[in-house]
């Protein structure tokens, strides 16, 4: 999190501090848990480019701590006053609520105890300060020898070096990615760097994904952001797109949201052959062979799967059965969060009587290190320069 005035300013900032979050981007997942009931089932996850560990954070205090937030944070401390006023066997209606979700609130207290079992595997480049029952990965999510790590990690007792792909078959619920680029402002280059991230993490989540796994991953919203979306599509049941209300809404960025995992028949997910991209899809007989221009016949022969468009980009899809490979599929987009919660584009006023909180975890290593080091040996300090008499060196 930056000091900058826009940031003292911005409510999720200052927010994430009083609440003890590493990041504001805590919010973003806390948000489409309570839209997409993201942690329910959930016992085993991994976190791909966790640093500085917001998300990594929410797991620890949902999962393993058995905190509550948002609405069922609301509900439960509902349920407490109404048992603290009416008795432990009073017959509770919550308000605006329904009536089935009240009868059942008195067991919500079971449910806010830790869960058992939990395992939770944090990678990134970058270090990453440690959190309670987080195993932190220093490792490159691209690389091929990331995934015997990550099954180590989450099996250390039945992981088999000699045999590693026995080791743990398919043995995570859910797989979160936080991760985006060093943006240059170059909006096509950052969306392009984006796509191949998202990619990156998405192979790695087949690697070790169960059978009716979910994926969440942040995308970057730009020309062509359908192809990623028919994409997972040809491996998840239910592929959407969410935008948090904590997410600027200046911002391209946005969440998909992937549930039941479903990997085709035959398929076998590795690194170094990222979902096939390694080798071209056969060609099929003479009378099955089609190519579509423009959504129409043409007389060439092609595989039925490659697609060709207007500016001459070819895109290979496996169409389904009773689908038309000339229309284009649009998942849904939903929008995350309490329309009466904090504006994440607009800037609130300080009050006068504010304290300045410092982060809750400064970062480890920040790509600015270098700089603060080098104008710190030159007699400056951290985001300061030495004054001369009074005067700045510039004066």
């Amino acid at each position: 999190m930056g000091k900058s005035s826009k940031d003292k300013r911005d409510a999720y900032y200052r927010l994430a501090k009083e609440q003890g979050w590493r990041a504001r981007s805590a919010y973003k997942l806390l948000q489409l848990d309570e839209e997409f009931d993201l942690f329910s089932g959930v016992s085993r996850v991994v976190d791909l480019c966790a640093a500085p560990g917001s998300w990594s954070q929410v797991l620890s205090r949902i999962l393993i701590k058995g905190e509550k937030f948002g609405r069922a944070g609301w509900e439960d401390k509902m349920v407490r006053e109404q048992q603290a006023v009416y008795g432990q066997d009073a017959d509770l209606k919550m308000v605006d609520a329904p009536q089935e979700e009240a009868k059942q609130a008195p067991e919500s207290e079971e449910t806010a105890a830790p869960r058992k079992d939990v395992k939770i595997v944090s990678i990134d480049l970058q270090p990453m300060a440690p959190l309670e029952g987080i195993t932190t990965l220093r490792a490159d999510i691209t690389h091929p020898s990331t995934v015997p790590l990550l099954l180590k990690a989450l099996d250390p007792e039945t992981y088999d070096e000699n045999n590693p792909s026995t080791s743990a078959s398919h043995p995570v619920d859910l797989v979160i990615s936080d991760g985006a680029p060093d943006v240059t402002g170059l909006h096509d280059l950052d969306i392009y760097v984006q796509s191949q991230l998202l990619w990156a993490a998405l192979n790695l989540a087949l690697c070790v994904l169960k059978p009716g796994g979910k994926f969440v991953a942040k995308i970057f919203r730009g020309k062509d952001v359908d192809l990623l979306y028919a994409q997972l599509k040809v491996v998840f049941e239910r592929v959407r797109v969410a935008k948090p209300r904590s997410s600027r809404a200046s911002s391209i960025e946005a969440f998909v949201v992937c549930e039941g995992f479903r990997p085709p028949k035959g398929f076998k997910a590795s690194l170094a052959n990222p979902l096939g991209a390694m080798h071209e899809p056969e060609s099929p007989s003479i009378s099955q062979a089609t190519t579509v221009v423009a959504g129409e016949e043409s007389d060439t022969i092609l595989p039925p799967m490659r697609i060709r468009r207007d500016d001459g980009t070819e895109v290979f899809m496996q169409p389904r059965e009773n689908d038309d490979v000339g229309n284009r599929w649009i998942p849904p987009f939903l929008a995350c969060g309490d329309l009466s919660a904090y504006d994440s584009d607009a800037t609130y006023h300080l009050p006068h009587d504010r304290v300045t909180l410092d982060p809750v975890q400064p970062p480890t290593a920040p790509p600015y290190k270098r700089a603060l080091e080098m104008r710190k040996k030159m007699g400056g300090h951290y985001g300061k320069t030495r004054m001369f008499n009074g005067a700045s060196p510039s004066a």
